[in-house]
């Protein structure tokens, strides 16, 4: 009788996975909003395992970080090639919890923000993300679409407003289950951000490649998980726009041939044909009825950023191809 009770006993809370967060910072210049991000980590509602900070090819950066965050952060350089995916990689190699959650250097969480992301956690969950918005250093540009926030490594309008799968996470604040990177290794170094050369998508092909290699898993969006990312006045000229979206078709194009185009560009068909002209129209609509200049600016920003980055695109192929 004992026994029966046992196995018809409510067998509790589920234990909560061990977290470990990684911050990758690279410039000097970012150093405030360094301190930022990495106080708002130590301050979670949801205490991490491990907080590590992965500085990159940068040697008094790293000495003044173990000076400022030692005794709390593990402060250690990236042993692998310079850029943004050898310094999550070195930061992965250094972690040994269930959960590995990745932030950037200019990205500050909610209070929050852990719990909701290990809350999401449930069987078959292979990674979590959630909303990451813009930080203006200065008012958000007019003409600047919401579609096109990923350009500043932010949350776009197109994206689910609620919790559901996603094809792939954002890189300024994302988590995964240390078990992915076992399964299928870390980020490609060939792919991401190399100091401020962007360029991208090593994030959308490791959760691409996770996805073909481990049968039945999902990348969830966690819309109570957010991030603050700051966007400085360099960001909000057209120039870096139409310059970023060049960059970003020249990532997608090399990441295309990693994973397939198929899979590889799933998510940017479906936002090329249904969510930009959708926008473009809104656009130009709020410029006639309500003769806003704006609308008229934004639809043509739309169209200079999907030019931009099918220029990009086809550029790689042409080059590689040749």
């Amino acid at each position: 009788m004992r026994d029966a009770e046992l196995d018809s006993a409510d067998p509790g809370p589920a234990r909560t996975p061990t977290v470990a967060v990684v911050v990758c910072a690279y410039s000097d210049r970012r150093w405030e909003l360094l301190c930022e991000g990495l106080r708002a980590v130590l301050a979670q509602t949801t205490t991490p395992q491990r907080v590590i900070l992965v500085v990159d090819h940068n040697g008094g950066l790293l000495e003044r970080a173990r000076r400022q965050f030692g005794e709390r952060v593990a402060v250690i350089p990236n042993a692998s090639r310079q850029g943004l995916s050898g310094a999550r990689n070195t930061g992965i190699g250094e972690a040994s919890e269930e959960i590995v959650a990745f932030l950037d250097d200019d990205a500050v969480p909610e209070p929050e923000w852990l719990a909701a992301l290990v809350s999401a956690y449930d069987e078959g969950v292979l990674g979590v993300g959630g909303p990451i918005e813009p930080d203006w250093a200065t008012a958000r540009p007019r003409w600047f679409p919401p579609e096109f926030d990923w350009v500043v490594g932010c949350t776009y309008a197109g994206m689910p407003t609620s919790q559901g799968a996603i094809r792939n996470l954002i890189g300024a604040a994302m988590s995964l289950r240390r078990e992915v990177f076992d399964r299928v290794g870390g980020f490609r170094d060939e792919l991401g951000r190399v100091g401020s050369l962007p360029f991208g998508c090593e994030e959308t092909e490791l959760c691409i490649r996770a996805s073909q290699a481990i049968g039945g898993g999902a990348f969830l969006y966690q819309p109570t998980a957010r991030v603050r990312h700051w966007v400085g006045p360099e960001r909000t000229r057209f120039a870096y726009f139409r310059r970023q979206c060049f960059n970003e078709g020249r990532g997608k194009a090399l990441m295309s041939e990693l994973v397939g185009s198929r899979e590889g560009l799933s998510a940017e068909r479906s936002q090329a044909l249904r969510v930009l002209p959708a926008a473009v129209i809104a656009g130009l609509r709020a410029s006639v009825r309500e003769r806003d200049a704006a609308g008229l600016l934004r639809a043509a920003a739309i169209v200079a950023g999907l030019l931009s980055a099918g220029a990009g695109y086809a550029a790689t192929l042409l080059r590689r191809r040749s």
